[in-house]
């Protein structure tokens, strides 16, 4: 499958920004070895994008990266990047914050709200849906704000000391989902089922939001994604034809 370019999303740039500040290589562990394709972190031989899906939504998702997570290539903010067209990603630092990120939060046609577990967090600032004024029903041009889902793409740890130190953060209401489900993400270890990887997160946002189409897609899209991570780990073919490949084709150009 040939690599087909696209122009840089938030998170590409992202990457690029943080690779443009490190001193030397950045070396990923465990994931497949040699060139990787600009556009979607993986060998040449198991590109993806060709089918990278791209679907409408009126909510938005921004992202608040730890410091080497834009690096990682099996970092599924990415893939969120990829889907919604809307995606804003800055990397994120304790001592200072960048003057876009202050400037998205405070835009009016955006409801702002922190998608993060409760741990801690002021009952009054919780909420289980989103916020009266993110109105998901209106289209996009009118008066209704749109939801922008925050979420903290890094290490759990990494999440809550986001979380902690961002006191630009603490005026938002906190999302805490009910997912009833474990994570299906296999490129990393993790200690608890219970944590969901960036991607899957999104995917139970934009659901919550009536985005059912993108979130669908954006879990299809997660699954084909690991499938070709992995076959690439283990030096085997992509096998285009199986249901993954099916389902993501399928959600993507349903009506």
């Amino acid at each position: 499958m040939s690599c087909v370019p696209a122009p840089p999303h938030a998170v590409a740039r992202q990457r690029a920004e943080r690779l443009a500040r490190s001193s030397k290589p950045f070396l990923a562990r465990g994931g497949p070895r040699g060139e990787r394709c600009p556009g979607c972190r993986l060998l040449p031989s198991h590109c993806l994008c060709a089918l990278r899906p791209a679907v409408p939504t009126r909510a938005g998702v921004c992202l608040l990266m730890g410091d080497v997570e834009a690096l990682k290539p099996s970092n599924t903010g990415w893939l969120i990047a990829d889907v919604v067209a809307d995606t804003f990603a800055f990397g994120w630092a304790r001592t200072a914050v960048h003057p876009d990120l202050l400037a998205l939060l405070a835009d009016p046609q955006w409801q702002p709200v922190v998608v993060f577990p409760g741990e801690g967090v002021a009952p009054e600032r919780m909420v289980e849906a989103l916020p009266r004024n993110a109105d998901t029903d209106a289209p996009r041009g009118t008066t209704g704000k749109r939801p922008l889902f925050i979420l903290l793409d890094g290490t759990w740890p990494e999440a809550r000391r986001m979380f902690r130190k961002s006191p630009y953060l603490d005026r938002l209401p906190v999302l805490r989902l009910q997912p009833g489900q474990r994570s299906r993400y296999r490129l990393r270890h993790t200690l608890r089922d219970d944590h969901l990887c960036t991607c899957e997160v999104a995917a139970l946002c934009l659901e919550l939001a009536g985005e059912t189409r993108a979130a669908q897609t954006l879990e299809a899209y997660l699954d084909v994604f690991t499938h070709h991570y992995l076959q690439a780990k283990n030096q085997l073919p992509v096998d285009e034809g199986n249901a993954l490949h099916q389902r993501l084709r399928d959600v993507s150009t349903m009506a």
